[in-house]
Formats: structure tokens, sequence, C-alpha cells
């Protein structure tokens, strides 16, 4: 059984509440153990991710967050940052799903994170479990 880490930014609970329910839903689905850690913001969650992957425990990653625009730059900055250290992360080998919603309101956040709509969260986590598949079958 494959054990996956799901980091999670808590800055709008509610919402990632809902992010949650779909990635462990997926993850369980597929017959597989998860954990989770919070973090504060979604800045955090590739360092998150870097120093669980030293402790060689997990096999998979999922990545959770909500980030809303406001009325100032601050939106593109932890948008891109967030998505760029993820990427470096599965470019080195990491398997990870990134759930990292990035919206214009809470609206748009509520659809793409309920699981019974767009469910980011499950798609988030079945990302994760694809790229462990490919791991293993092109080791």
């Amino acid at each position: 059984m494959a054990k996956i880490l799901i980091v999670e930014a808590r800055y709008y609970e509610h919402l990632n509440d809902l992010l949650l329910l779909g990635a462990r839903a997926a993850i369980e689905a597929a017959g597989q153990a998860h954990e989770t850690v919070t973090v504060p913001g979604a800045l955090e969650i590739p360092a998150a991710i870097m120093l669980a992957s030293e402790s060689d425990r997990y096999d998979g990653f999922v990545a959770l967050g909500v980030v809303i625009r406001g009325e100032t730059y601050h939106f593109e900055i932890v948008a891109g940052e967030s998505a760029r250290g993820i990427m470096a992360l599965t470019m080195d080998g990491l398997a990870i799903g990134n759930g990292i919603l990035t919206v214009e309101n809470e609206a748009q956040a509520l659809e793409r994170a309920h699981p019974t709509h767009k469910d980011k969260g499950g798609e988030a986590a079945k990302a994760a479990l694809a790229l462990m598949e490919l791991r293993a079958r092109f080791a």
C-alpha cells in the first residue's frame, strides 16, 4: 500500500475542508493510505513537500489550498510561485497532484472545491496517483 501526504494551506478553512473531502475520498477509493499536514499558506506548500520527501515515508503528495484574487499584486505572486515550486519538485521526480485553486472569488472556489461539483481535491489526488503509477512503470 502506498502512502500519500496531503499538504494543505488552511487559509480558507471552509473551502479546504471541501478539497480535503475530495482528495481523501479519491485516495481511499484507490486503496491507498494518507496523512495530512497543514501549512499557513500556499507559498509554504512546496517547502513542506520537499521536507517531507526527504523522509522517504511518502510515495506521493497532494497540494491543496485556495488563492483568491484580492486588490493587490500579491495574488499573482502566491499563485505563480506556489505553482512554480510544485512544478520544480515534480521535475525532480516527485509525484504531486496540484490542487491549489487560483480563482477570482469565493463562488468560483466553492464550485471547484466541492466534491459533488468540480472536485478539484479529488482530481489532484488522482493526478498524484497517476504519476505514482507512471513512476513505477518506468522504474
